[in-house]
């Protein structure tokens, strides 16, 4: 007996990560994309409905099982709300949520008691296995400098992009001795104690780079991960849709999902 793919909703449909969602969705068969939503005027190649309101969207369709949103945070923050009131589940990679007048994060906790939400600053699988050996190296390196370093396409908003600042909470989980972050360096500037290097760079059409640097007692150990394309985003993204699907209320990981 086949099995029902999993209903999409695409939000951002024109934007660099909707139609990679929306083409990448096309070759998969446990997902299906209903319906994509953009505020932005362009082409959607989807085979769906188009609209430019979630909420009557979400009210048309017959059933949608996950929204899937790359958008910003004011509309992510918005899109939670929206899709915790019609019961669908909540999947995003929006970044720069930290600290902005939307209160995205509280958002997706709000929207998280009453369907499953996940948000992931990166969808990477490789990304995912970076995270686990960056902890690792710096709970076995107590004493060593950190470095992060970050490159993305020029049209990138946020930095460091979400994915960095991830990496450097997984850093400091496990040495609470670094307490503060330096934003690149001009001038005198000689390493103080308890800092962490942060460096963004923005050249290109670079889909995402990050290097996580553990320098001391004469040696040095690296820790990287570059994307080919969106495509590696967008896979993981569909696999996490597809995997929240049915699920209890509440906030899931992207981690997690992997090992089930």
């Amino acid at each position: 007996m086949a099995v029902e793919p999993v209903r999409l909703v695409v939000t951002g449909a024109t934007g660099r990560m909707g139609e990679e969602l929306i083409d990448t969705a096309g070759d998969r068969s446990d997902v299906s994309v209903v319906a994509a939503i953009s505020r932005t005027p362009g082409n959607v190649a989807a085979e769906a409905a188009v609209g430019t309101h979630l909420d009557a969207t979400l009210s048309d369709e017959e059933r949608v099982d996950v929204v899937v949103d790359f958008t910003a945070p004011e509309a992510t923050a918005e899109y939670a709300e929206i899709a915790a009131r019609h019961g669908v589940a909540f999947v995003t990679g929006t970044t720069g949520l930290e600290g902005h007048d939307a209160d995205p994060l509280g958002a997706l906790d709000a929207a998280s008691e009453s369907v499953p939400v996940l948000h992931a600053s990166n969808f990477s699988r490789g990304i995912a296995a970076l995270r686990g050996a960056i902890r690792e190296a710096a709970a076995s390196l107590p004493d060593y400098d950190v470095e992060v370093t970050e490159t993305h396409h020029n049209d990138k908003r946020d930095a460091p992009s979400g994915t960095a600042l991830t990496l450097i909470e997984d850093v400091e989980s496990e040495r609470p001795d670094l307490t503060e972050r330096q934003h690149g360096r001009e001038g005198e500037q000689p390493r103080e104690p308890g800092e962490i290097g942060v460096h963004a760079r923005r050249a290109g059409d670079v889909t995402g780079e990050h290097e996580v640097l553990f320098a001391g007692n004469r040696e040095t150990v690296s820790l990287s991960h570059s994307a080919g394309d969106r495509g590696v985003f967008a896979e993981g993204a569909l696999d996490a849709a597809a995997a929240i699907a049915g699920r209890e209320a509440g906030r899931y990981q992207f981690t997690d999902l992997l090992r089930d």
